[in-house]
């Protein structure tokens, strides 16, 4: 495995073994080593030795940065961009664009809700004009019933009623009968 030396101008060198006088300059032979070595330093010199490898003959895939998320994502970064000086590491092969495609739907699965067929001569009122009738009842509707209704569940039921009493201007009001259960009626 190859060693690298890093100087104080930030230049990289990749040596096949250690040589007698690298003690002057940091060595590191790994991520975790040049993570160590690199501890010390602020971000914006790890943010330099990146963009030093930016658009540079064998780099030119990499894009200068004006920051990294983190000092690990830094290191990560420069770790795999070192790598590449190594004279015993392939090049990266060339990406290949892929074609998406949308996934097929099993036919086997039912749609959620079915749809009237054309040309149905009943139209189905909304489930606002549906609730609100439910409501303006003598005795009202219970929650359940509204869910039964509607489909809803218990919060979106709330927060209608709500929005009823503030925005759409009907008196409402909100009990509890025997058993314990919520009731709304409209009040005249």
């Amino acid at each position: 495995m190859p060693t690298f030396t890093i100087d104080s101008d930030n230049n990289i060198t990749a040596l096949a073994g250690l040589p007698a006088g690298a003690g002057e300059s940091p060595s590191f032979s790994n991520a975790k080593e040049l993570a160590k070595l690199t501890s010390d330093w602020p971000l914006s010199r790890l943010i330099a030795t990146w963009n030093s490898f930016a658009g540079v003959a064998p780099f030119d895939d990499l894009k200068p940065v004006k920051k990294f998320t983190s000092r690990q994502t830094a290191v990560a970064r420069l770790w795999q961009a070192v790598t590449r000086l190594s004279p015993d590491v392939a090049p990266p092969a060339a990406r290949v664009a892929t074609v998406r495609t949308k996934p097929k739907r099993s036919p086997a699965k039912a749609t959620q809700r079915a749809h009237a067929p054309k040309g149905a001569t009943q139209a189905r009122p909304n489930k606002k004009a549906e609730v609100i009738a439910m409501m303006k009842r003598a005795k009202g509707a219970t929650m359940s019933q509204i869910i039964e209704v509607t489909g809803w569940q218990k919060h979106t039921v709330r927060g209608f009623v709500s929005l009823l009493g503030s925005k759409g201007g009907e008196k409402i009001e909100s009990l509890k009968n025997a058993a314990g259960e919520r009731n709304y009626r409209i009040s005249k």
